[in-house]
C-alpha cells in the first residue's frame, strides 16, 4: 500500500487547520522532512560516520504569535490542544505526543536561548511522514518546531545547535536516546543528495546521488512486526563492553585491519558486535567514494554487505526482514537493508523505478505464501531539509 500527499497539500492543510483550531491566520509556516539512514545508523553512537537522506515526506508547522506566555500545540494526530506556560516548561511537565514540540521549546533554553521574554505561540502540526517505521517522524516534527521557534522568537541559533536542541529534547523530555545523525539531515539535506555526517567532529557534507538522472527510487517495506524490545540499548551495552575491554576511546579508533589484533580481549559475541561497527564505518566511506566516482548504482553491493553484517554480526534480522530483502533482490533491487534497530521491522530497497511494481507484486505473493501479513510500502526519494515557506 503506497501513501502520498504532496507538499502543497500539507501547506494548505496546515494553514487551514491552524485557522480552524485557533480562529485566526497563522503568521508563518515551516516544514522539515523525515530521514532515512542508508548506512551507519548504528555507528552514530560510536563516533562513526553516517550516510543518510532526507526524504520527500514532510512535517509542516504553522505558528501564530500570542500576546501572553502560553504555548499551545494542536495536531491532526491529536484530539486535544496541549497547553503550557513558557514559565512552567520542565521535562516532567509535558507528556504524550506534545512532549516532542514542547520539549524542543524547553531544550532551546538549555542551549543558551533567552526565552524568558519571548511571547507565547500557537502551533498547528500536520505531516505525511509515516510514524514508527524508521523514517524519522520524530526528527521531522522536532526539526520543524525548532526552526519555527528559532525564527518566531528571533533566536538566531545555528543549525548544529538546533540539531543538538532536538536531540536533547528527545532524550530529556521524551526519554529516547538518539544519535545526532538522526537529526542533521532534516535540517541540512539538499535535493537529490545524501548527507555524510561525522558524529565525532559533527561535520557534515552533501553527497550528490543523481537518483533522478539514474531513474532510481527507494522502496520502504514495513513488515509490520514488532520486537519485544528495541535492540538499541542492548547493542549499546555490548559496544561499551568492547571499548572498555580494549582500553580505547571509541570503536572509531580501530580499522578492519587493527580490530583482529584485539580479538583475544573480547568474547565471541562482543567481537562480532565491534566488527560490525568498525566495518560499517569504512563501508560508509567506501559508499561516498563510490558515489562520487561511479554513481549511485555502485551502492548496491555495499548495501548488501551492510545487511549481511547486521544479520550475522549484529544478530538483528528476522524471518520477515530476510524475506522482504530476498524478495526485493529477486525482483530486481540493487540492494536492500533493514532500517535501524528499533521496535519495527522495516527494510529499504534501492531499485530502478521500472521495477517497483514487480517488487510490490513479489512481496504480496511471498508474504502470503509464508503466512505473514502483507507489508505496507512507501516509495521515497532524497529531498531538501527544513524550510520556511
Amino acid at each position: 500500500m503506497r501513501h502520498s500527499v504532496s507538499m502543497s497539500d500539507i501547506r494548505d492543510d496546515t494553514l487551514s487547520g491552524f485557522q480552524q483550531i485557533f480562529g485566526y491566520e497563522a503568521h508563518g509556516l515551516w516544514s522539515a522532512p523525515g530521514e532515512l539512514s542508508l548506512l551507519g545508523d548504528d555507528s552514530d553512537y560510536a563516533d562513526g560516520y553516517v550516510l543518510s537522506i532526507a526524504i520527500n515526506r514532510r512535517t509542516a508547522v504553522a505558528a501564530g504569535v500570542r500576546k501572553d506566555r502560553k504555548l499551545r500545540v494542536a495536531s491532526t494526530e491529536a484530539d486535544e490542544i496541549a497547553e503550557i506556560s513558557l514559565d512552567s516548561l520542565e521535562p516532567d511537565a509535558v507528556h504524550g505526543w506534545a512532549a516532542y514540540p514542547l520539549g524542543v521549546a524547553w531544550a532551546l533554553g538549555q542551549f543558551g536561548a533567552d526565552i524568558a521574554g519571548v511571547p507565547g505561540l500557537d502551533l498547528f502540526v500536520d505531516s505525511d511522514v509515516p510514524v514508527g517505521v524508521g523514517l524519522g517522524s520524530s526528527a521531522a516534527l522536532e526539526t520543524a518546531i525548532a526552526v519555527a521557534l528559532n525564527d518566531a522568537w528571533q533566536l538566531s541559533l545555528d543549525t548544529t545547535t538546533l540539531a543538538r536542541v532536538t536531540q536533547r529534547a528527545e532524550k530529556s523530555v521524551v526519554g529516547r536516546t538518539t544519535g545526532l545523525g538522526d537529526h542533521i539531515p532534516s535540517f541540512v539535506a539538499e535535493d537529490d543528495s545524501a548527507i555524510l555526517f561525522d558524529s565525532r567532529s559533527l561535520d557534515y557534507d552533501p553527497v550528490k546521488l543523481h537518483m533522478q538522472d539514474a531513474e532510481l527510487a527507494i522502496l520502504v517495506i514495513d513488515t509490520g512486526i514488532e520486537r519485544a524490545e528495541p535492540l538499541d540499548p542492548v547493542r549499546f551495552g555490548e559496544r561499551e563492553q568492547a571499548v572498555d575491554a580494549m582500553g580505547i576511546p571509541s570503536l572509531r579508533d580501530l580499522s578492519p585491519k587493527t580490530l583482529p589484533e584485539r580479538r583475544d580481549k573480547l568474547s565471541e559475541t562482543v567481537y562480532r558486535r565491534a566488527q560490525h561497527i568498525v566495518n560499517e564505518n569504512h563501508r560508509v566511506l567506501d559508499a561516498v567514494k563510490a558515489l562520487r566516482n561511479d554513481g549511485v548504482h555502485a551502492l548496491g553491493d555495499i548495501i548488501q554487505a551492510s545487511q549481511s553484517s547486521l544479520r550475522d554480526d549484529y544478530d538483528s534480522s528476522c524471518a520477515e526482514i530476510d524475506l522482504a530483502i530476498e524478495t526485493a533482490l529477486t525482483n530486481g533491487a540493487l540492494g536492500a537493508r533493514m532500517i535501524g534497530l528499533g521496535n519495527s521491522g522495516t527494510v529499504y530497497a534501492l531499485l530502478d523505478e521500472s521495477t517497483v511494481s514487480r517488487v510490490l507484486v513479489g512481496l504480496d505473493g511471498a508474504f502470503a505464501e509464508h503466512g505473514f501479513q502483507v507489508p505496507a510500502t512507501y516509495v521515497v526519494g532524497p529531498s531538501r531539509g527544513a524550510l520556511r515557506h
